[in-house]
């Protein structure tokens, strides 16, 4: 089973929270925030501070909390995705989406209703436990599980595991 990780970054201030716009391959596009792979060598926060600046020109000086896991089983495609999704203290910067991948090609900071209407669209592994996040902010550690049924990007149904 090929496994992944993943960092996402919750960077907040009092524009709202900062999500992304991510261009698929298919031409969709959805909406994150901002974060990416860990690559070989790295550690989730060492990985998630670059793909912020990568994505956003924006520099994390601090983080806050890891505020969440999210671990999803492609049982059909023989993958495994694990997700952490770390507060920012602090950062500092302007925007600007120059995304070295070609994914990120938009953001904004957004305020929770405006967030919660443009992750719906996204899948339901990041949708949800973001949504959760923005109703009801917690400052202490969740961990939410997925299967992911199907065989193509577009066509998956997420089944969520934990209460």
């Amino acid at each position: 089973m090929r496994r992944w990780q993943v960092a996402g970054g919750l960077l907040a201030d009092t524009r709202g929270l900062l999500l992304v716009a991510n261009r698929r391959r298919n031409g969709s596009v959805d909406w994150s925030t901002p974060g990416g792979v860990v690559d070989d060598g790295e550690t989730p926060i060492v990985a998630l501070g670059r793909e912020v600046a990568e994505e956003t020109g924006l520099i994390v000086e601090a983080w806050a909390a890891m505020r969440w896991t999210v671990e999803v089983t492609f049982a059909d495609l023989e993958m495994h995705l694990m997700v952490e999704v770390h507060e920012a203290a602090s950062f500092s910067g302007d925007l600007s989406f120059d995304d070295p991948d070609g994914i990120v090609h938009d953001g904004d900071f957004l305020d929770p209703v405006q967030a919660r209407d443009r992750i719906r669209s996204g899948p339901a592994w990041v949708a949800d436990p973001l949504a959760e996040w923005l109703a009801e902010p917690w400052s202490d550690f969740r961990h939410f599980r997925y299967d992911a049924v199907g065989e193509r990007p577009g066509e998956l149904r997420a089944v969520r595991l934990d209460p």
